[in-house]
């Protein structure tokens, strides 16, 4: 039963995020003047508010409900910390999963809005949602990367270019191209004017499912991509890869990677899900079904490269 009520705890937290209701309680406030600043219903607040406590997100005495330690760093506006824009990613999904027993039914998902086609407001949440999964990851990608002898690399598909930005922090010869939809491309030079590498870290506008992707890159790096594409549109996208690399050059992939019979990793094989509810082909693949794709693209020495947590990577070179 705990499993199956699970929801009712997400769903409190995700509506406390879309009202920003940590912010609104800030140093302490009553549950009138919270949803006075939230202008939302005083009795509907204060019923959220009661079962934020029950799950440790706030306190409350007297009637005045203050955030928790937890609440106060991740949560709250004036917080350095803060990932509530992140997290509204999270929220958006929320439609999406309810559309899962359809999506079963009928093999598709139910919404079919690409990035490029979505609003600004979810636009900015997703790119926050993965540069904040890149700086959770990164120091892992990193080390299991060699970067010596790479001066050209290109991020496909690269969002906020977090992977772009985190290579060019750790060898200072390599310069890096971040290749997305125009649409997304302003806030990726957002992230990189805060980054401090304007002159190393560059934008180019494309799509990786129509557009050819350049040449003579010793790095084409693809995170967090195939996913959302189908076995030939995979394909495809190693090609294009295989293409814009030099002699020489590698191609490293970052995604979750099922064992063979795709019941594993658990977080892999429960978020496969997420592909199903959200694009048109996209899936959750095995390593078997990687190598094959990129020998097929005519990449050598394929290989997986296990990292810690849920993600690992799938190596290729081109001879």
């Amino acid at each position: 039963m705990n499993r199956i009520r699970a929801f009712q705890e997400s769903r409190a937290l995700l509506t406390a995020v879309e009202l920003d209701l940590f912010s609104a309680v800030g140093q302490g406030a009553t549950a009138a003047e919270t949803a006075s600043r939230m202008q939302t219903d005083e009795r509907a607040t204060e019923m959220l508010m009661n079962a934020l406590v029950a799950l440790e997100m706030l306190q409350k005495k007297d009637g005045v409900f203050r955030n928790t330690q937890l609440a106060a760093q991740y949560f709250t506006e004036d917080s350095t910390d803060n990932v509530r824009l992140a997290m509204m990613h999270t929220a958006y999904l929320w439609d999406r999963w309810s559309t899962l027993t359809e999506s079963v039914r009928t093999g598709a998902s139910q919404q079919r809005a690409s990035v490029g086609e979505r609003d600004q407001h979810w636009t900015e949440a997703f790119i926050a949602a993965m540069d904040r999964n890149v700086t959770e990851r990164a120091p892992f990608v990193i080390n299991a990367v060699d970067t010596s002898g790479v001066r050209r690399m290109l991020d496909v598909g690269g969002g906020s270019g977090g992977y772009a930005i985190a290579f060019a922090k750790a060898s200072p010869e390599l310069h890096a191209d971040v290749l997305d939809l125009p649409g997304v491309l302003p806030l990726t030079e957002q992230y990189i004017e805060k980054s401090g590498l304007t002159e190393r870290v560059k934008t180019r506008a494309g799509d990786f499912q129509r557009d050819e992707f350049g040449r003579d890159y010793d790095l084409v790096f693809v995170s967090a991509i195939c996913h959302m594409l189908g076995p030939a549109e995979n394909h495809d996208l190693f090609r294009k890869c295989f293409a814009a690399l030099a002699f020489g050059g590698r191609i490293v992939v970052q995604d979750f990677i099922l064992k063979p019979d795709k019941t594993a990793p658990r977080q892999a094989a429960l978020f496969a899900l997420n592909w199903l509810v959200v694009t048109r082909n996209g899936g959750n693949y095995s390593e078997v079904e990687y190598s094959t794709w990129l020998g097929n693209a005519g990449f050598q020495d394929v290989r997986q490269v296990l990292l810690p947590g849920s993600t690992g990577l799938m190596v290729g070179a081109k001879y």
